[in-house]
């Protein structure tokens, strides 16, 4: 693989204020390899290569007449973005059917300030159908495939953006994350991912439209092939914008003054409710064991309530939503959640079968005393929580049951997601670090989570595992072609 796929976007950025390679040179490396993997992995699913083009040779015009301290932090490096954001001229449809032909005529405010970062976006990624799945696939763009085995799924829903950085083919991306589309993309597919503090960047400019009450409960953030991206991004994306009104002014720490050697470590092996493979479990031990070679205090602790993560997203997410799913599913028409699943199986409805099931839940009877008890327990499991981790530490918690699935088994193990979803509904930032692959050379990962606010803390604990486990290891799987 070229050398400059295998680098950081900080390092391909310094490459380029030290005119050492032009962003152009780079810019045409990624479209590239982006063009050889693409059609395997059905990762990006609309480009704009030609702009991009355009856009390194104006960046590094803009280098040789202004200087490399004028330039901003990501001059002129490519990068990705989940087609869910709104990108000039790239389409947003979320994955609907209805939305076909739909294109943005302005930026997301991610968007917007990654561009004003220096960034060049290459095009835009695969998605689950409204963002709301465990597989990246829908009736627009069809089915993303693994980086690493295209018989395995990428995650969801920023599966197109987990399998194009996990190919190599983009540097980082821009994701978002209500039960793990964040962290399962980058853990299937074998790269970092941070899913922030509640409230840290804000969501405008995606669809479905993230409304005050629910945007508390999704995180947009980046996934990277390096750790070292990973709070620059962050930086540059978080703070308020005046349109989403859950997004506050939260400080950020420095995660180059955490000493590694005074954290203090909890290790949870499971939910007390779905068993954790055993590779999986082994290799939590081991960073576990790395840590306390290093005189670390880690415990070792078991969180009952943990069991009822499911019921704690579920009821957290429900009390915040105002517009049904199957509202948004019809594009504004709710749909018959019933008539599509008949119609689903004579293969005539446009919908994804999670979709549809997602809309026939939504109109179990409402079960008011039932919801509360799960609400009042995510609060205590909250401040029990940052109690046991406390304001220097962190826990290591598994990121999934097991690897990245064959396709279309999550439908049989739906409730495997709920080992990330329930940080969304505690607000707690977490950063997925990839460990490495299996036997079958597919990817090991785990996460590290903090209490809010220490999201500097979560990313320190992940560039220091990036050096001692090898971090993300690229596909072979292309390199003959």
């Amino acid at each position: 693989m070229n050398p400059l796929l295998l680098m950081s976007g900080m390092s391909l950025a310094k490459l380029i204020r030290n005119k050492e390679v032009s962003s152009l040179e780079i810019v045409q490396t990624h479209i590239a390899h982006l063009q050889k993997v693409n059609k395997h992995i059905n990762a990006v699913v609309q480009t704009r290569f030609d702009q991009a083009i355009e856009d390194a040779k104006r960046a590094d015009g803009f280098l040789k007449s202004y200087g490399a301290e004028n330039c901003p932090v990501f001059h002129g490096v490519p990068c990705t973005i989940k087609e869910s954001f709104k990108l000039i001229g790239m389409p947003n449809t979320g994955g609907l059917v209805a939305r076909k032909g739909i294109i943005s005529d302005e930026d997301a405010t991610a968007v917007s300030r990654l561009r004003n970062a220096g960034v060049i976006p290459l095009g835009v990624t695969n998605l689950s159908e409204l963002g709301m799945w465990m597989e990246s696939f829908n009736h627009v763009y069809g089915k993303t495939n693994n980086a690493y085995d295209s018989k395995r799924t990428s995650g969801g829903s920023s599966g197109g953006e987990g399998a194009i950085i996990g190919s190599g083919a983009s540097p980082f991306g821009l994701g978002s994350d209500i039960g793990g589309s964040i962290r399962m993309p980058a853990f299937f597919n074998g790269v970092f991912g941070h899913k922030s503090t509640s409230g840290l960047i804000p969501n405008t400019g995606q669809f479905p439209n993230v409304s005050d009450s629910i945007s508390v409960y999704v995180s947009t953030g980046p996934l990277a092939r390096h750790s070292e991206d990973l709070f620059p991004l962050l930086t540059l994306l978080s703070g308020p914008d005046s349109m989403d009104g859950a997004c506050k002014n939260i400080p950020l720490g420095d995660p180059n003054s955490i000493n590694i050697s005074e954290l203090s470590i909890i290790d949870i092996q499971d939910n007390s409710r779905i068993t954790v493979s055993k590779e999986l479990q082994d290799v939590q031990i081991q960073v576990a064991n790395r840590f306390r070679d290093m005189g670390v205090h880690v415990k070792r602790e078991s969180i009952p309530e943990l069991k009822y993560s499911f019921e704690m997203w579920f009821s957290m997410i429900d009390e915040a939503t105002h517009i049904p799913f199957s509202q948004t599913l019809g594009n504004g028409n709710p749909i018959q959640p019933f008539t599509e699943f008949f119609n689903f199986f004579t293969r005539r409805s446009p919908y994804t079968i999670p979709a549809i099931l997602l809309s026939m839940l939504e109109k179990l009877p409402k079960m008011n005393s039932y919801r509360q008890r799960f609400i009042d327990q995510t609060k205590a499991l909250k401040a029990k929580l940052i109690e046991m981790i406390g304001p220097t530490g962190i826990m290591l918690y598994p990121s999934h049951p097991t690897v990245a699935p064959y396709h279309y088994l999550p439908l049989l193990r739906w409730t495997y997601w709920t080992y990330t979803g329930i940080f969304n509904v505690l607000g707690f930032p977490v950063t997925q670090v990839p460990l490495g692959l299996n036997k079958k050379g597919i990817p090991l990962g785990i996460q590290i989570v903090g209490i809010p606010g220490n999201d500097h803390i979560t990313i320190a604990t992940a560039m220091f595992l990036e050096k001692h486990f090898g971090g993300w290891v690229p596909p072979v799987s292309y390199d003959s072609e």
